[in-house]
């Protein structure tokens, strides 16, 4: 499957990062689309099935993560790509190191990512992404903005996709327009 998608027709331009777990040598690759949009990071979502989510569930998070697992294996891809107003996810217990800033950053599992698309990994960044923002709202995580957007926009209400604006509170990227950023 990997090799398939390597391959893919009209397959997606980005880069791989990799998200150190705090306290374990183990780390989460994610592959994304938008680099310009990682210090807009505020967690990182796992598929049910990843074969990390064992690995680093703590034991207070134990019985729910399972009891979630359960859950997403009683649907299918289908069934969890098609059903975009029903969120769910939990809190693994765990947490990645942001290779940037150095940060804490919450794991979560949500049946929104799919372990045979991409790593089966995301890099959540809910002020600049629509699934991300909604995971974000209904668990209440908060959502970084490091794009400006236009002036009337309210970011209580939806995320801000567009690939346009200016890169702010994000290192070596600030005042760099988008596609710019990207490329660095």
């Amino acid at each position: 499957i990997k090799e398939a998608q390597r391959n893919w027709i009209g397959k997606s331009e980005g880069t791989s990062l990799k998200f150190k777990i705090e306290n374990s040598t183990s780390e989460i690759e994610v592959f994304t689309t938008r680099p310009d949009t990682v210090f807009g990071v505020s967690f990182v979502t796992l598929a049910p099935e990843h074969e990390l989510v064992s690995q680093i569930t703590t034991s207070a998070q134990k019985n729910a993560v399972e009891e979630y697992i359960t859950f997403a294996k009683n649907r299918s891809e289908r069934e969890r790509m098609a059903d975009v107003k029903k969120i769910t996810g939990v809190f693994t217990g765990a947490y990645v190191i942001h290779p940037f800033t150095g940060k804490q950053i919450p794991i979560w599992i949500g049946d929104y990512v799919l372990a045979g698309y991409g790593t089966g990994a995301v890099m959540a960044v809910p002020a600049h992404d629509t699934r991300d923002f909604a995971f974000a709202n209904h668990f209440g995580i908060d959502k970084k903005v490091i794009i400006t957007p236009p002036s009337e926009w309210d970011f209580e209400k939806k995320s801000y996709d567009e690939k346009e604006g200016k890169l702010i509170d994000s290192d070596f990227l600030n005042g760099l327009e988008v596609k710019a950023a990207i490329k660095k």
